[in-house]
């Protein structure tokens, strides 16, 4: 019993629920990047025997796991590939986005390999430029809710403590894609448009995204963990219009969104008071292409990518689990985008030095 529960928190941690970033739903994380809360593969612990069991006695609302999300963060430093724009701060010329999303996830094991998984994100988040302190923007709502199932290759429990999990989700339309503001000019002229995309909640386009997350436990209770995801927007564009002057910058891109993290994980061992602690260490990589896999990407984005390492920690108790992160961004790279590569430019934009995600998962 004890190994079983060193393990579930090894595991828990390598799946650690978060925020920003691929299951496609609320938006943003500076102007690049994946916009929303991470794939997440939560729920029964495939090792424990107690979730095999609790099927074959009909106890049905045993599968169901409900997880909540936290993250946040500041994006103000301006970059051109791969180059910082520091004038941007010593001209106090940044644009600068706080942002706040949420999450609720749940998820409802049928059986021990196969589950449905559905995401509700949220979001809150301020926008104004240190040039124009008269134009602040807020925004706030639901994003873009994502349905689907996911399974596990083999079934649990495995005898060599690790296993494979894909899941596919439908990203509905849910999400506000216009929110809009009134913008006051230099000469006092006040126009009413749409903010930002980076602080738009949802896309309000039809997706789908498919992810997989493997797990396996090596020597010294240590596992190795990857996830990975990818979110399909097959549209165009929006049909939101951006007020841009340059040719082929009028209406907001539908854009792809992808998600890589991979690392180490190792429960804490010895202490007492720690039993049921996890520490966690590893990659992490999202960001928004250039072009998407299916369809035109014509229309106004910001591509790029950001990548991280994430130091993590998992804490659980019974059948909660409190999970905790810092993704501390080591390179950053806004990407020539179509319309750039049009107008023989090369636009910025804006990424956060940190993020800091929490959640809580419980299972019934």
């Amino acid at each position: 019993m004890k190994n079983s529960m060193n393990f579930a928190a090894v595991l828990s941690s390598a799946l650690v629920t978060s925020l920003w970033c691929t299951a496609p739903a609320a938006r943003a994380q500076g102007c690049v990047a994946a916009h929303s809360p991470q794939p997440v593969i939560s729920g029964l612990d495939p090792t424990s025997e107690y979730s095999t069991r609790r099927f074959e006695n009909g106890m049905w609302w045993r599968g169901l796991t409900i997880t909540t999300g936290y993250r946040v963060y500041n994006s103000f430093r301006h970059y051109i590939g791969t180059v910082y724009q520091v004038q941007r701060q010593t001209q106090h010329s940044a644009v600068l986005n706080h942002v706040n999303l949420f999450e609720a996830d749940v998820n409802y094991q049928f059986t021990p390999r196969l589950s449905f998984i559905a995401t509700v994100p949220g979001m809150e988040a301020t926008r104004h430029g240190e040039s124009s302190p008269l134009n602040v923007y807020r925004s706030g709502g639901i994003g873009d809710v994502t349905v689907g199932v996911q399974s596990w290759i083999f079934r649990p429990p495995t005898e060599n403590h690790g296993n494979v999990a894909i899941s596919a989700q439908l990203k509905l339309p849910t999400g506000i894609n216009d929110a809009r503001g009134t913008k006051t000019s230099s000469n006092g002229t006040k126009i009413v448009e749409p903010f930002d995309e980076s602080i738009q909640p949802g896309d309000g386009t039809w997706g789908f995204s498919l992810a997989t997350q493997a797990y396996k436990e090596f020597i010294w209770r240590t596992s190795g963990y990857f996830t990975g995801s990818w979110l399909f927007s097959p549209q165009d564009t929006t049909g939101v219009l951006t007020y841009r002057s340059q040719p082929g910058e009028q209406v907001v891109s539908a854009t792809d969104q992808y998600l890589w993290r991979g690392g180490f994980s190792r429960p804490v061992t010895g202490v007492k008071l720690l039993r049921g602690m996890a520490l966690s260490v590893g990659g992490r990589m999202e960001g928004v292409p250039v072009r998407d896999a299916f369809g035109k990407s014509d229309g106004f984005r910001r591509p790029g990518y950001v990548i991280s390492i994430e130091p993590g920690l998992t804490y659980e108790r019974g059948r909660t689990m409190i999970n905790v992160s810092g993704p501390w961004a080591m390179e950053r790279n806004r990407k020539t985008s179509v319309s750039d590569y049009a107008n023989h430019a090369h636009g910025d934009a804006a990424f956060a030095d940190y993020t800091v995600i929490a959640g809580v998962t419980h299972s019934f």
